[in-house]
């Protein structure tokens, strides 16, 4: 470790030296002389202590010996500070053998810390005994030989301190910092979630007050008898609208209400407790969040106010079926349909070509993105949106799938029968694995959990001859279904496909990597235990190819999309049996289409993950032609339910992942355009 910052040093030397930093070489030159550490060189450590020694300075022993102990010794693990505290015992021991004649001196300035230690009790007879150097008790320590092993420990645990630096905590400030950092970010979301809340509760108290009767909205300033005059003022010319003679007697009563009005009035002392008790309910009646206000006014018996006092028109009721009358589901209103609130919404705008994949890693700290140019983008959304890497494939890329472990590896398939093994860090290829030349197109890839192996789907040249093709084929082309381990770089085993070799669309691991479930192009989901290498189930799922397929927050079912453009819940317990099964637009399923001038039309066959599921499984993220949707899974009919969405883009939504941490969540959706939109949500617990 000396050797090392010593070479360091110089090599900072010769650099400025290149540059022509003068001054800042002689600060650099007069920090290295008054350097604590010594560069980390064990021999001038010892040196140090010695000449503090000699030099009877037992303030500046004590000094630099708190210094090592902060700088260094503090950051070792607990096993270690009873060595640390024996070698400190030892060094006060060693500054008393060789200041014999100063011993008094040394007890009266350390009798306050040394006097409740065991170790010391008996030394404090060391000054009052004439010749201690023969004394049976204090004769070993006056020996060379116990000067020597004591300074030989002591150099050996600096050694080896040195040679094995990552056991101490350097790490600790970086890692608070981070939590720190991420903390930070937490309350800000959370201050904008309680700031728009605020706003909106404001904002719907008062829209509710101007459409409330006078005789609620005026609560605050009538009393009793007030109150019952008004109401007999509102319900008189409802009543009047019967015959005109009803409509006299009403005005010649609102006239004696008038009178009545302007007597009460006069009398505003005896009332004066009364109309301050009006008001502090009224303040706790609109202090309450809207989904609240019909349940309370229902208990208290008070007029709830009319349902068609919202402000939206009439002919936008189907539209807003789902959104209160405080506040809409994309104006962070608080109802009880909205379980979630759409913090903000930035955009990720580095590719120039549709999207086909965009995935986030396990530890939510970075995406990766891959376009239909084969241009791949590694970014970080936490705090800011920032590229940490470009990747440029002179091969068609297919599929992209983040590593376990380490989460800073990524898995690229190729079109040309190769899949690459990526150091986002380092910025560099690791591996490039041949996989089958018969079987090029490298369609899906997933990491088992451990992170020891990794699937792999390969599946042969269409008819056409080409990477990709549209159009449809009536027999699924062949494929192969890998298994790989990502420490030896080869090749497992093959999985057996019945009836017959076909291309493997998707595929996903349980949460201990024991299941895997694949979708493929014959419309069939497999299920195959990993523990045995072999398929445990197999059926028939959709009409078409499956597109798309995840299993549930409890891993006893399998969700999957098809080309049928269905949403279907499997039974993994039950071959075969659907728990659920929606319909879904074709925007959400594929093909998708983006149409352009004088007719043109492009056409994309999905590839990427068309759904994602919340941290609780509770809920849904889907595509769609203008963003995100997100819906609530039921256990009835329908099968889901409509709850936000996202909107943001111009172009079909074709891929889209949710990543979760604590009660803020971050969708993301890509498009044909490039464009892959990044919404922060604030759950809402219930």
């Amino acid at each position: 470790m000396g050797s090392a910052v010593e070479r360091t040093d110089e090599h900072v030397k010769e650099y400025l030296i290149y540059r022509g930093f003068t001054s800042t070489l002689k600060h650099l030159d007069s920090e290295i002389k008054v350097d604590k550490e010594k560069g980390f060189r064990v021999d001038k450590i010892i040196d140090q202590l010695q000449q503090f020694i000699q030099s009877f300075d037992l303030f500046g022993l004590k000094e630099y010996w708190l210094y090592l102990d902060r700088r260094l010794f503090c950051r070792l693990e607990d096993v270690y500070r009873s060595t640390v505290n024996k070698l400190r015992t030892s060094l006060y021991r060693y500054y008393v053998i060789n200041t014999i004649q100063r011993t008094q001196e040394f007890f009266q300035k350390q009798a306050m810390e040394l006097q409740g230690q065991a170790e010391w009790r008996d030394w404090f007879i060391l000054p009052f005994i004439p010749a201690p150097e023969q004394n049976p008790a204090f004769s070993p320590y006056f020996s060379r030989q116990w000067a020597d092993t004591f300074l030989v420990s002591l150099h050996n645990f600096l050694s080896v301190l040195f040679q094995c630096m990552h056991i101490l905590h350097f790490d600790a400030e970086v890692q608070k910092t981070t939590s720190l950092t991420e903390e930070n970010e937490q309350l800000r979301q959370m201050l904008f979630a309680l700031q728009t809340e605020t706003r909106d509760q404001k904002d719907g108290d008062e829209m509710v007050h101007h459409k409330l009767p006078a005789y609620v909205q005026n609560m605050d300033r009538l009393g009793d008898t007030e109150l019952d005059t008004v109401q007999t003022k509102e319900v008189k010319p409802v009543a009047s609208q019967a015959s005109s003679s009803e409509s006299a007697s009403s005005q010649s009563q609102q006239s004696t209400n008038q009178s009545t009005n302007q007597s009460t009035n006069q009398l505003t002392h005896p009332r004066h407790r009364r109309i301050q008790d009006h008001e502090k309910e009224r303040k706790e009646l609109f202090s309450k969040p809207p989904q609240q206000t019909p349940e309370k006014k229902g208990e208290t018996g008070e007029v709830e106010p009319p349902a068609e006092t919202c402000s939206e028109p009439p002919d936008s009721a189907s539209s807003s079926n789902s959104r209160s009358c405080g506040g809409g589901a994309e104006g962070g209103g608080l109802s009880a349909e909205q379980p979630f609130i759409k913090l903000s919404q930035e955009e990720y705008g580095e590719h120039h070509s549709s999207i086909m994949h965009c995935r986030v890693d396990c530890s939510g700290r970075r995406v990766a993105s891959l376009d239909v140019d084969g241009v791949i983008k590694v970014w970080s959304f936490n705090p800011i949106i920032q590229t940490k890497a470009t990747i440029m494939s002179k091969s068609p890329l297919l599929s992209l799938e983040w590593a376990t472990k380490p989460d800073r590896l990524l898995l690229l398939g190729s079109g040309v029968g190769t899949v690459r093994l990526y150091d986002t860090d380092a910025k560099k290829n690791l591996y490039e694995m041949n996989i089958d030349e018969t079987h090029p197109r490298i369609l899906s890839l997933a990491c088992s959990p451990s992170g020891s192996s990794f699937v792999c789907s390969a599946a042969a040249l269409s008819r056409s001859g080409s990477v990709e093709s549209v159009t449809r084929l009536p027999i699924p082309v062949s494929g192969q279904l890998l298994l790989w381990d990502t420490k030896t770089v080869k090749q497992q085993l093959q999985f057996s496909l019945e009836p017959e070799p076909v291309a493997i669309n998707c595929t996903a691991f349980n949460h201990n990597g024991n299941l895997l479930v694949t979708g493929a192009a014959d419309g069939v989901i497999r299920l195959f235990d990993m523990q045995r290498y072999e398929s445990a189930m197999s059926w028939r799922a959709h009409d078409g190819e499956v597109y798309s397929v995840e299993f549930s927050y409890d891993e006893n079912t399998v969700f999957s999309i098809g080309e049928d453009g269905k949403f279907i819940q499997w039974n993994i317990h039950r071959c075969g049996v659907k728990q659920s099964e929606q319909d879904l637009p074709q925007d959400a399923t594929g093909p998708f289409i983006l149409s352009g001038y004088s007719g043109y039309k492009q056409v994309q066959i999905p590839r990427g993950r068309l759904f994602a599921f919340d941290s609780e499984g509770q809920h849904v993220l889907t595509c769609s032609s203008s963003g995100g949707l997100i819906y609530r899974l039921t256990n009835g009919e329908p099968a889901l339910e409509s709850v936000l969405s996202l909107g943001g883009h111009k172009a079909p939504v074709v891929t889209a992942d949710w990543c979760s941490a604590v009660d803020c969540g971050t969708c993301l959706t890509a498009s044909m355009d490039g464009k892959i939109k990044l919404s922060t949500l604030l759950a809402q617990k219930s």
